[in-house]
C-alpha cells in the first residue's frame, strides 16, 4: 500500500564517490561524444553529472527507480474509462450542488489544469536534461506522460460538464490564490528549463537540487492536497463520483511521483554530500513555510464557508502535517511540532485497484499486447 502519510523511501546507500568536476554536467552526458565508450559499469553511474552513457539502461544501479517505473506502468488508466453521466446530471440539476460545492469544482479544475502542464514542461524541458541515470530518466518519461493524462482528465471533466473552457483554463491568470501558487513555482521551473543552465559546479548543483525539492515536495507534495481532499470529499458523499474517481487515480499517480522525487533527492544528497550544508538547508525552510501559507490561502479562497463537513481552518492543521512529513522525508527538521492529520481517510484513497474502486463506477480494462487482434 502506498501511504503518503508514512512514505518509506527506498534509496540505496552508494559507496562514497569523488564529486564531479566543474563543467561535467548533464548537458554533456546526452552527447555520444562526451562519454567514455567503454562498457558501462553500474558503480560508475550517478544521478547528476554522470560520465557514463545515458543511452545504456542496464546494468541497473538505481533499481528503486526501475521498480517505480514498472509500478506506474501497472497503474495505467485513461480519463474516458470513467463514466461521467451521473456527474453531468448532477451538475445540470439546479438543486444538485450548492454554489459553494460548484465553486470548489471550478476552482480545482482551474488550478490543476495549469499545474499539471507546468509539471510536464518542468520534466520534459528541464529535469530530464540534467539527470544522467537512465533508470531515473525512464521514470521521468512515464511521469511526463502521466501529467499529460492528468491534463486530459481535467479537460474531459470540463467538457463533460459543459463548463466555460476559457474561464477554467485562464483561471491561473484571473484567480489570485491560483496565480500566487504558480508565481511561486515558476522561477524554480525556469531555472531548469533555461537552455543556458548547466550542472557541474556546487552552485549550479544546489540550484538543481532546490528546484527538485520544490517540484517534488512542495508542488506535488503540498500544493495538490487541498484540492484532492475537496473533490474526494464530494465523492465520499456520492456527489461528482466520476470526477472524484479520476482525482483518485491522479492522487495515486502523484503519490508515486512524490515518492520518486524524494528518492531522487535523497540519492543526490548521498552522492553529493557537499551540497547539503547548513546554509542550503536554511534556504529550504522558508520555502516550505511560504508554501504552507500559499496553500492555506487557496483553501480559504476555495472554501469561504464550511462545506462538505470541511472548513478552511481544518486545512491549516492538515497542511502543517503534510509539510512536516515532506521535510522529514528529505532529512529536515519539521516546522510544526505536534501537527496531526484531520483526514486519515486520505491514505486509503491511494490504494486504488481498478477492478474494485471506491466509487464503484464502470472501468474498462486494457488488453495486454499479446491479446490484441490486429485483423
Amino acid at each position: 500500500m502506498l501511504n503518503w502519510e508514512d512514505d518509506t523511501v527506498q534509496t540505496p546507500r552508494p559507496a562514497p564517490q569523488t564529486p564531479a568536476q566543474p563543467g561535467t554536467g548533464a548537458h554533456q552526458a546526452g552527447s555520444m561524444n562526451a562519454v567514455n565508450h567503454g562498457r558501462v559499469s553500474a558503480v560508475d553511474k550517478r544521478i547528476i553529472n554522470g560520465q557514463t552513457d545515458v543511452n545504456q539502461l542496464v546494468p541497473f544501479k538505481y533499481k528503486w527507480a526501475w521498480e517505480k517505473y514498472l509500478a506506474t506502468c501497472a497503474n495505467h488508466w485513461m480519463p474516458q474509462e470513467v463514466n461521467m453521466q451521473r456527474d453531468i446530471e448532477l451538475w445540470k440539476n439546479p438543486n444538485g450542488l450548492t454554489e459553494d460545492e460548484r465553486r470548489i469544482v471550478k476552482r480545482n479544475l482551474g488550478f490543476f489544469v495549469t499545474a499539471d502542464s507546468l509539471a510536464a514542461n518542468n520534466i520534459v524541458l528541464g529535469t530530464y536534461r540534467h539527470i544522467t541515470a537512465p533508470e531515473c530518466r525512464q521514470f521521468l518519461l512515464r511521469q511526463a506522460f502521466e501529467e499529460a493524462i492528468h491534463t486530459h482528465a481535467y479537460q474531459y471533466i470540463v467538457e463533460s460538464l459543459g463548463l466555460d473552457e476559457a474561464e477554467v483554463f485562464n483561471a491561473y491568470h484571473e484567480i489570485k490564490s491560483i496565480r500566487d501558487k504558480d508565481d511561486f513555482l515558476i522561477p524554480f521551473i525556469d531555472t531548469l528549463t533555461d537552455p543556458n543552465f548547466k550542472t557541474g559546479t556546487p552552485e549550479a548543483d544546489q540550484q538543481l537540487l532546490r528546484s527538485l525539492i520544490v517540484f517534488a515536495c512542495i508542488m506535488e507534495g503540498i500544493f495538490f492536497y487541498v484540492g484532492f481532499v475537496q473533490i474526494l470529499s464530494l465523492g465520499r458523499q456520492n456527489k461528482m463520483t466520476g470526477a472524484a474517481e479520476q482525482y483518485q487515480y491522479i492522487l495515486r499517480d502523484e503519490s508515486m511521483h512524490c515518492n520518486f522525487g524524494i528518492d531522487l533527492i535523497n540519492t543526490i544528497k548521498l552522492e553529493n554530500p557537499h551540497l547539503w550544508n547548513e546554509e542550503f538547508k536554511q534556504s529550504l525552510i522558508g520555502l516550505f513555510q511560504k508554501a504552507v501559507d500559499l496553500e492555506y490561502a487557496y483553501a480559504e479562497d476555495t472554501m469561504p464557508r464550511g462545506v462538505l463537513g470541511l472548513n478552511a481552518s481544518m486545512f491549516k492543521e492538515y497542511l502543517r502535517f503534510i509539510c512536516n512529513r515532506r521535510m522529514q522525508q528529505i532529512g529536515l527538521e519539521p516546522l510544526f511540532a505536534g501537527a496531526t492529520n484531520p483526514f486519515p481517510w486520505m491514505s486509503e484513497m491511494i490504494d486504488l485497484k481498478k477492478e474494485k474502486n471506491f466509487f464503484e463506477t464502470r472501468v474498462i480494462e486494457y488488453q495486454s499486447g499479446g491479446a490484441l487482434s490486429w485483423d
